[in-house]
């Protein structure tokens, strides 16, 4: 939250690794690839274009400078082509409110079959298509089969198609055919994409990255939204966020959320995410150490920070249902929690039976509720319980004690994340590249389901969607990039084209952000992009933004 103690501080955005072959726009939009050094040569150069479908696609570059040291850069790539066209993809929807939960479509070749069968035998023209995924750092290959019927010009024309469908006993959508991400395809396609690009430089740039949720974290405000309360020069989307309320408080970080230095939200896993501070930008995978204890008389687990007890969104965590690993779009529960709260959280705590412990700014137990649902004063903070740990703190909470609540994001290395009042950390995944190498870590980060027929991979990772995503460059500068999709005029990335689109703009870490349809760009507090939800643009979790220094 961005508040008017909220100091600016110049961007000093460093690199991870060792310097490695970079490209950087000139003020004329032209592309300029620094020499490499005698240790760079087994290092992949960046491009003078995008590495995204076929080589010889025209690609147009405009840059404007908003601040010294702050560009956006629109990038086209591409034109239309006659070679897609809409067809039925027969599938059963995901139950989700999640406007981007994938359809399960995919399955073994003789159930396709069979089903092509039956489409064919009530007139349809039914065909069968085998699904191979390019190879990423943990995952891809043989996906599966699909199912579609017919070719169409338009959505519209299709319509009929979909009812004959529903009528033979089955369900299905129009798909544009350039949204595939099928492997050996994608590096033939003429697109479009259509990207647009902040690049910050640390060397010119006076002002602040930074990240704002608004004014509780429990609502949802639109990136335009975010940008325009702050007034900042330019913002993008941030990280994951819970959509429903059956999955806890919408609003609410699904992942590792730190603002102005303080921990609201714990991470998934050890999930990567993106760090600001007045070190510079990183990417690290932070996992989560929290406890409460009484000094002398024991100390009990802190499952998580201002989120509902019990929901744990996309999982991650500890003893959860069904798994403590990383599961992407899905929500793990736990019937024993105990889940701190801070004024951040909203206006109320979640309201339900447990046990709720109202603590000081000193960390005195100040009451004990055998309810739970309260507003918590600045400053202060309190503790709810369900199940079993209910009795547990409740033995533990003392009237007129002091607790010590420890709410620790912890480095690879098992070092606590030192923060200040100037950082931040905001959510995501997989990683893109690591150390200038592709590095797509989706198994790792919870991205593949083993018993959904790879459906939610298929939908999620293989297939081409609206993309935000944030690295840093081998100059030292920070990145932050939407490429909009799910429209015939920009098809969109896969998380595999995303990662070779991340490292020929030169970045030498990446990572995605959440995409779909939240993923804006905002400058001056327009949109600049095309948000692919079709109410327009998306009220988000978080955003990462901008600010104005003191020489703008």
């Amino acid at each position: 939250m961005i508040t008017p103690s909220h100091r600016h501080r110049r961007a000093v955005i460093t690199a991870l690794a060792a310097s490695l072959p970079f490209a950087f726009l000139t003020p004329a939009g032209a592309s300029t690839a620094a020499p490499a050094a005698p240790d760079q040569q087994n290092a992949a150069p960046s491009s003078a274009h995008l590495d995204l479908g076929a080589q010889d696609l025209p690609e147009t570059r405009n840059v404007t400078t908003l601040a010294p040291g702050l560009t956006r850069t629109t990038i086209t790539r591409g034109a239309p082509t006659q070679d897609f066209f809409w067809t039925a993809e027969v599938a059963v929807p995901s139950t989700s409110p999640d406007p981007d939960a994938p359809a399960s479509a995919l399955s073994t070749q003789a159930k396709a079959q069979m089903v092509a069968d039956k489409l064919t035998a009530t007139g349809l023209t039914a065909r069968v298509e085998h699904v191979q995924s390019p190879r990423l750092a943990d995952a891809g290959g043989d996906l599966g089969y699909r199912v579609r019927v017919g070719q169409f010009g338009s959505k519209a024309d299709g319509s009929a198609t979909i009812d004959q469908i529903k009528a033979a006993g089955y369900k299905a959508s129009m798909i544009y055919t350039g949204w595939d991400g099928d492997a050996g395809t994608s590096e033939d396609d003429r697109g479009p994409w259509n990207l647009q690009v902040l690049t910050i430089d640390p060397k010119e740039f006076d002002g602040d990255l930074t990240s704002s949720f608004g004014p509780t974290l429990e609502d949802r405000e639109t990136t335009s939204q975010l940008s325009a309360a702050s007034g900042a020069l330019a913002a993008v989307n941030g990280g994951f966020f819970t959509m429903d309320p059956a999955a806890g408080a919408p609003g609410d970080p699904a992942g590792a959320a730190v603002h102005d230095g303080k921990v609201l939200s714990e991470p998934v896993g050890d999930r990567p995410s993106l760090v600001l501070d007045k070190n510079g930008t990183s990417i690290q995978r932070l996992h989560w150490h929290g406890t409460v204890s009484a000094p002398g008389a024991g100390e009990l687990p802190l499952d998580g920070i201002d989120r509902v007890p019990g929901l744990i969104r996309n999982c991650g965590g500890t003893d959860d249902t069904p798994t403590n690993l990383p599961l992407h779009d899905f929500t793990c529960t736990d019937a024993d929690e105990i889940v701190a709260f801070t004024p951040e959280y909203g206006h109320t705590t979640p309201s339900g039976p447990g046990l709720e412990v109202v603590l000081d700014a000193q960390g005195t137990v100040t009451a004990v509720n055998h309810t739970r649902g309260t507003a918590v004063p600045a400053g202060r903070r309190t503790l709810q319980a369900i199940g079993s740990d209910v009795d547990k703190l409740a033995a533990l909470a003392v009237p007129g004690k002091k607790l010590v609540v420890d709410t620790d994001l912890l480095t690879e290395s098992g070092k606590t994340l030192k923060t200040s009042a100037t950082t931040d950390v905001v959510n995501g995944g997989p990683t893109l590249v690591r150390n200038g190498q592709l590095d797509v870590t989706a198994k790792r980060d919870g991205m593949v389901r083993t018993n959904d027929s790879n459906s939610f991979f298929y939908g999620w990772v293989h297939k081409r969607n609206p993309r935000t995503f944030a690295g840093v460059d081998a100059q030292g500068r920070t990145l932050l990039v939407t490429a909009d999709g799910r429209q015939t005029t920009s098809l969109g990335l896969s998380l595999n084209e995303e990662a070779h689109v991340a490292r020929s703009l030169g970045m030498v870490n990446a990572m995605n952000l959440d995409g779909g349809g939240s993923t804006t760009m905002v400058q001056g507090g327009q949109v600049m992009n095309s948000p692919s939800d079709a109410t327009g643009e998306r009220p988000v979790g978080d955003a990462l933004l901008l600010l104005p220094g003191a020489k703008n």
